[in-house]
């Protein structure tokens, strides 16, 4: 694949990405108002374009996981052929609305999983084996615990959050 070609597929993939897949719960915001989805499916879009079949997502901080479900439903629909996900939370009720959430997803190469815990601490058990990509709610204040940044560097190939799709955003503007 040339890289005029590579970035075609990457720009049509990424235009697929106008609507997430409908699936939102009752008082939880949608996916697509997040400043991290179009990040999220731009990185969905260059994995495909590199011919990836399959792919790992990591939410920590997930919050209800409206994001992370609605990111792994994108990444199917664009072609990977097996898609997984963890989510972690330290609300034990946001981790059960994402998990109910979950239950109404009905495609079985999508594999997820939430769990109640520390996101941060979370994120050092990913170093083993790095997700392809990172989702992470905080942002400046958020990361001045100790050694956030490096374990979000360690835990995915490709990190997104909430300052530097603020900044993407605003410099596409």
């Amino acid at each position: 694949m040339t890289i005029g070609s590579k970035t075609a597929a990457v720009s049509e993939l990424t235009a697929t990405a106008t609507r997430p897949p409908a699936l939102t719960m009752p008082g939880s915001r949608s996916a697509m108002a997040d400043p991290r989805w179009t990040p999220v499916c731009t990185a969905l879009g260059r994995l495909r374009a590199d011919r990836r079949r399959a792919v790992r997502i990591v939410d920590a901080d997930c919050g209800c996981g409206t994001l992370l479900i609605a990111a792994l439903r994108h990444a199917r629909a664009i072609g990977f052929t097996a898609v997984e996900g963890r989510g972690i939370d330290g609300s034990p009720a946001r981790i059960g609305r994402a998990r109910a959430a979950a239950a109404r997803l009905h495609d079985r190469t999508i594999g997820i999983v939430f769990e109640v815990g520390d996101p941060i601490d979370a994120l050092a058990s990913e170093a083993e084996v790095p997700a392809d990509i990172v989702l992470w709610h905080g942002g400046g204040t958020v990361d001045e615990r100790a050694g956030t940044s490096a374990r979000l560097a360690a835990a995915g190939d490709v990190v997104i959050d909430d300052d530097r799709a603020a900044r993407a955003a605003a410099v596409a503007a």
